[in-house]
């Protein structure tokens, strides 16, 4: 059976994953920023890790049944590299940052990046929110 006979569920998965993904780093900057060490716990890491993981294969799954490719469409370029810049601000809010104030100001950051990566997924735009003010 054609792998995209399944695209309304894999999208439906892709979506539920970005919603538990966001939602649970919020929660974990939420903690970190709290002073609470539960933020880094084996648990939630590997939460995490299963999430993240199911959510870049349902991408990737997506990629194949669209035939629209990273660097051939622009929007899913910018995806990739915004995704690359949240990655490392959600490292340095949950557990590189050094002081109080970098972790704040790289957990912000990236819940703007998360935001604006969103934005771009359902534009279907480079520009994200901003196309649709246009």
């Amino acid at each position: 059976m054609a792998l995209a006979y399944f695209y309304p569920q894999i999208k439906l998965l892709h979506i539920w994953c970005v919603a538990l993904s966001g939602t649970l780093f919020l929660f974990r900057g939420s903690l970190r920023l709290a002073g609470i060490g539960l933020a880094n716990h084996a648990a939630l890491r590997y939460l995490s890790y299963a999430i993240d993981t199911t959510l870049l294969t349902a991408a990737l799954m997506l990629v194949v049944i669209l035939h629209q490719y990273p660097f051939v469409q622009a929007w899913l370029t910018v995806k990739l590299l915004l995704l690359v810049v949240y990655i490392v601000l959600g490292t340095i809010a949950l557990k590189r940052g050094r002081t109080p104030r970098v972790r704040a100001g790289a957990f912000v950051a990236a819940l703007a990046v998360f935001g604006f990566i969103i934005s771009v997924a359902i534009a279907h735009d480079a520009r994200g929110v901003f196309a649709l003010l246009s």
